[in-house]
């Protein structure tokens, strides 16, 4: 129950609708260049983990090898370092306040995946 209210007030007021936007935006600009398609789907992954982040963790995928690498370093090129930007300068913002300490964690939880996201999995903690 506690995740579930941390989860509406971060969608609300930590800024998870418009960090959900923002990944949406990245996604549509790869769906548009057709061969970042696979890119697309990473960024739509993240926009719903970026909606709800508590009461999930991301992990390193067991099979990712070289490839996902490669795909990173282009992803960064694209969107990712925007993306952890905006992950970074929210938290900043929200841990001014002690009520916004939570959220500003959760940002910063957010900055590493959002940087290189292939080769990870969103797992549930439970």
């Amino acid at each position: 129950m506690v995740r579930f209210i941390l989860n509406v007030l971060w969608f609300i007021f930590g800024s998870g609708f418009l960090l959900a936007l923002g990944y949406g935006l990245a996604a549509l600009v790869c769906f548009l260049l057709i061969v970042t398609i696979p890119f697309g789907v990473a960024a739509l992954r993240l926009a719903v983990y970026a909606m709800w982040p508590f009461g999930r963790t991301v992990v390193s995928s067991p099979g990712a090898g070289v490839g996902s690498g490669l795909a990173n370093i282009l992803w960064v090129v694209l969107a990712g370092w925007w993306l952890a930007l905006t992950h970074l300068l929210a938290g900043v913002a929200q841990c001014v306040t002690i009520i916004g300490i939570p959220f500003g964690i959760a940002n910063f939880k957010l900055v590493p995946v959002a940087f290189w996201p292939l080769g990870r999995e969103i797992v549930d903690l439970d």
